[in-house]
């Protein structure tokens, strides 16, 4: 890992640096190139200019004039075209008349000469009939021998020629190999017609339009050099004055001279190289850094480990001590653990001898209260017809003597656990039983719940008494929930669709804190005060409930309220015991 660091430090930096060194390299090649621009267009512009006026001047002697109005001699005009040609360092210079003939010619009496040729076609001859003056860069139809052409138009009694000079442009071209400078000159459709490499010649920048191919072939411009077949210099259209070609950057800048442009070329191995050389500098200044930060790294580390061998011997003394008092730490929780253990076992006990209690005392209070609901019983039966009062408490004492009875259920339910016996019953009666049971509490709390229930039968394989004492115990536990609260609310909705059967008890009470909600169910946890409850109710329901197949759901919002589900699974339906 040591050395792992180090070498990603030197790869990053050398990346970093190669990019920045070749930005740089590349502006200053950009600069460089365009000073060659400069002096490129400079020098063109030059040549071009020293023979511009030279068809326009020859065009005023009285023997150009007396040849195009065919009143002078053409020899005459021929010789003349011949001694201006010589002492202006043209390549060639003759005049055309109207009809694209060449009537006189500096070239007249060699092997190539231009006298009978018809120049037509040409874009020089037919801009200076239209403009005055025209420019043309071509490979020879006669001679075969490259050349720019500058004409002007010339007018003699009404009739009309055209006086034009041949400049050959082949000496620049061949300055620029010599000082082995990638400079090219290219016409206005970007076609490189000078060029310091061999390779570029006759080559269009990018791929050319058809309708200029066309217009090429017409003007016999670029004749017999396979225009049509070769692949453009450029990889992508030029960005500006930005273009790269395969392995080279170039610059390019427009000819006002000429209505085309220069390109300065330079190859790009030579930048990456030196981007390259920079990245390497880079990466071993790095490694040397590197070095030297870890060599001055372990001798600081020696001396920090001669100097911390005391500092060592007093933490192992902390650390040691540390570890004597996390030791003493765990003994005390074990010890509180244990206590907390005894008190637990002790608590078991007592909810057992509750459990034990509680069973004789349903067994002591059962007969007593079978005995006063059977006296009562009687003394309904002797009682004078018509004594509606005395039968109104009588049935009050009977549903109290019940109430009594129902709550001793509560109390064997707890003291033991009973074979649950399954029967198809109708799930609406005992929701209503549960609510009557309940009533004299609710009175109490000061809300009424409203109970919501289906026309039509729900039936259940449960029992009746038991389903009673789910009900009652949760409606009851929704009237501590509302108890001193403005606008109490509680509802009991049963439903029944997909196979299920929902018995839903909600109240707008003080709700359950979220910690609680997963413990609500565990016997003897309860929320309410020590003197209020002993947390058994939801565990006895949620007991209850299993014994049917039923599952019992809270949801809860502390100071919003709770919304308990009991679902239990449809029966087939038969006639259910009422």
């Amino acid at each position: 890992m040591t050395l792992v660091r180090p070498l990603i430090l030197a790869c990053l930096s050398a990346v970093l640096v190669w990019f920045v060194a070749q930005a740089i390299a590349l502006g200053t090649a950009r600069q460089e190139l365009d000073q060659t621009l400069l002096l490129t267009t400079r020098a063109v512009e030059a040549e071009l200019d020293r023979l511009r006026a030279l068809p326009a001047i020859a065009a005023e002697d009285a023997r150009i004039r007396g040849a195009l109005s065919a009143e002078g001699s053409l020899q005459d005009a021929n010789t003349y075209l011949e001694t201006v040609a010589a002492h202006a360092g043209a390549d060639e210079l003759f005049l055309i008349d109207a009809s694209g003939q060449t009537i006189a010619a500096s070239n007249w009496n060699g092997s190539g000469s231009f006298v009978g040729e018809n120049y037509a076609f040409r874009p020089y001859f037919q801009d200076a009939l239209a403009t005055g003056h025209g420019q043309f860069y071509a490979i020879g139809v006669t001679t075969g021998v490259p050349g720019y052409f500058l004409s002007a138009r010339i007018d003699v009694g009404g009739e009309v020629g055209v006086m034009v000079v041949k400049l050959d442009l082949r000496p620049l071209q061949a300055t620029w190999r010599a000082a082995e400078a990638d400079v090219a000159l290219a016409d206005e459709h970007g076609i490189v017609f000078l060029s310091a490499r061999p390779d570029w010649q006759y080559r269009p920048l990018v791929d050319l339009a058809p309708d200029v191919l066309d217009q090429l072939v017409a003007s016999r411009a670029y004749e017999n050099v396979g225009l049509g077949t070769t692949t453009p210099l450029l990889s992508a259209p030029p960005a500006g004055a930005d273009a790269n070609g395969a392995g080279w950057i170039a610059r390019l800048a427009p000819v006002p001279a000429t209505g085309g442009q220069v390109i300065a070329a330079r190859p790009t191995r030579g930048l990456q190289l030196l981007a390259l050389g920079w990245a390497v500098l880079a990466a071993l200044a790095t490694l040397a850094i590197a070095a030297a930060l870890k060599a001055w790294e372990q001798r600081r580390q020696i001396i920090a480990l001669r100097l911390s061998q005391s500092e060592k011997l007093e933490a192992m003394v902390i650390d040691r001590t540390a570890d004597l008092a996390r030791e003493i730490e765990a003994r005390s929780q074990a010890e509180a653990d244990l206590r907390a253990t005894q008190e637990a076992l002790v608590h078991t006990e007592k909810m057992a001898a509750m459990g034990r209690m509680s069973a004789a005392i349903v067994h002591e209070i059962s007969q007593p209260l079978a005995a006063m609901e059977a006296t009562l019983s009687a003394a309904e039966m002797g009682m004078p017809a018509g004594d509606t009062a005395t039968a109104t408490r009588i049935a009050k004492a009977r549903d109290m003597i019940r109430r009594m009875q129902r709550t001793t259920k509560h109390l064997k339910s707890f003291a033991r656990k009973e074979t649950a016996e399954l029967k198809l019953i109708d799930l609406r009666a005992p929701l209503k039983s549960a609510v009557d049971l309940v009533l004299p509490r609710a009175q109490v709390v000061g809300v009424t719940p409203r109970l919501h229930l289906p026309d039509t039968c729900v039936p259940v394989m449960a029992g009746a008494v038991r389903i009673e004492q789910v009900v009652a115990n949760l409606l009851l536990n929704a009237l501590d929930a509302v108890d001193g609260m403005p606008d109490a609310q509680i509802a009991v909705t049963l439903t029944a669709s997909g196979g299920q059967t929902r018995i839903t008890v909600c109240d707008n009470g003080a709700g359950i804190a979220e910690s609680d909600l997963p413990r609500v169910t565990d016997p003897f946890f309860s929320t309410k005060m020590a003197s209020e409850g002993l947390g058994l109710g939801l565990a006895i329901c949620k007991a209850i409930l299993a014994d049917f197949g039923g599952t019992l759901d809270i949801l809860s919002t502390p100071q919003e309220g709770t919304q308990v589900t009991v679902a239990l699974p449809l029966a087939v339906r038969e006639e259910p015991d009422r």
